[in-house]
């Protein structure tokens, strides 16, 4: 009897767990899901975001790339420069006199600028929707974000509660049992049972990732910074705070540093220097596996043109190498366009079995509530 009460107890906080949010979980896997691919469908959608390269020549240098829309939108202020996939054109932040913030297309092999928009591209719309529900950033956090991560720990438990429900699962990976003869509700059992095992190890990750983002956000809150944030003293400034060298010069100087420190060294995003004191800042990879495309920072002092900072995985405290391994298992980016593949499949999959386990909710409940309709006339029909 307690061995019973105890699988009813275990089934009922698995629903718990899967069914009441069923939809606002759905469709965070569905963006999710959609996000693998942003970059692929930026490209296939906005014939502006292609790098096309003609005449079959080399990519420009980042500081050429900058010098070169700084020719053709003199007032402009830059911020910075956001490198992405080859396929893509370089992406240029700047600010200017009727643009608060604006986001510049340039290509990296011709030098034109293709297209000038104010932020609200494909990508960025669909890893805020996704990342959280685009609501706004007050303070320094977002209800949306913490909403989102919070809903790790909802797939966290539901796949510890599933697995406790569903005895010898590990079964389901020799048997393929699709029972299609006895109703919508035995089959929708069978597609979410089926579904669920062979995505053990895809909601673990989701899970475990997902912990992390709400942990993330937490520090944020809290104003616990992560990374190291170098700034100059006053000594290194000189006098005459004029620098023989321009900024897009310091940024190919400080590129060809780089590459003697680190092989192979690809740029993702440059910061430029927001006032006398800062430093140029500029984040990369190169061949450190699992780590994402801002593993490798620099900092760079443009009045004299040195490296005055620099960090890589092996340097990494314990957080920031968590933080820079979870977008990469997050997003399947880990191993290219398979990964994604795969991630993408697993996606659809998992918002599959929202489905199916509302369907299942559905019919039970249906079936609970014919069942006391009877029990209720029975009950009538014998007392008159």
């Amino acid at each position: 009897m307690a061995k019973k009460i105890s699988n009813k107890f275990w089934f009922q906080l698995h629903g718990w767990f899967s069914l009441p949010i069923w939809l606002l979980f759905c469709f965070i896997c569905i963006t999710g899901t959609i996000s693998v691919f942003s970059h692929e469908l930026t490209w296939l959608t906005n014939p502006d975001s292609r790098a096309y390269n003609p005449s079959q020549v080399s990519e420009m240098s980042a500081g050429s790339v900058l010098r070169t829309f700084k020719d053709e939108y003199p007032s402009a202020d830059v911020m910075g420069l956001n490198v992405r996939e080859p396929y893509l054109t370089y992406v240029v932040m700047f600010t200017d006199v009727d643009k608060p913030y604006a986001l510049a297309y340039v290509n990296q092999y011709t030098g034109a600028v293709q297209e000038i928009n104010d932020g609200n591209t494909f990508i960025n719309f669909m890893r805020s929707l996704h990342g959280w529900l685009l609501f706004p950033w007050q303070n320094g956090y977002s209800v949306g974000y913490y909403l989102v991560a919070f809903m790790s720990l909802i797939l966290l438990g539901a796949l510890i509660t599933g697995l406790v429900v569903y005895k010898k699962f590990w079964l389901a990976f020799f048997q393929f049992k699709l029972r299609k003869s006895q109703g919508g509700r035995t089959l929708a059992a069978d597609i979410h049972k089926l579904s669920g095992v062979w995505s053990l190890w895809f909601m673990t990750v989701m899970s475990l990732t997902g912990l992390w983002y709400l942990t993330q956000a937490v520090l944020w809150h809290a104003g616990v910074e992560l990374e190291h944030h170098e700034t100059l003293n006053a000594a290194d400034i000189p006098n005459s705070t004029i620098n023989a060298n321009a900024v897009e010069t310091s940024v190919d100087l400080a590129l060809g540093e780089i590459q003697q420190l680190y092989t192979d060294f690809r740029p993702s995003y440059i910061m430029l220097p927001e006032h006398n004191r800062d430093t140029l800042k500029i984040s990369g990879a190169n061949d450190y596996i699992l780590y994402d495309d801002y593993s490798i920072n620099i900092a760079y002092n443009t009045w004299n043109d040195t490296v005055v900072h620099h960090a890589n995985p092996d340097s990494m405290t314990g957080l920031q190498t968590v933080m820079h391994i979870t977008d990469p298992l997050h997003y399947g980016t880990i191993g290219g366009i398979w990964t994604k593949v795969i991630w993408f499949i697993f996606g659809c999959i998992l918002s599959g079995m929202s489905v199916t386990g509302f369907i299942m909710y559905q019919l039970r409940t249906k079936r609970a509530r014919s069942q006391e309709r009877s029990n209720a006339r029975q009950l009538k029909a014998q007392q008159g």
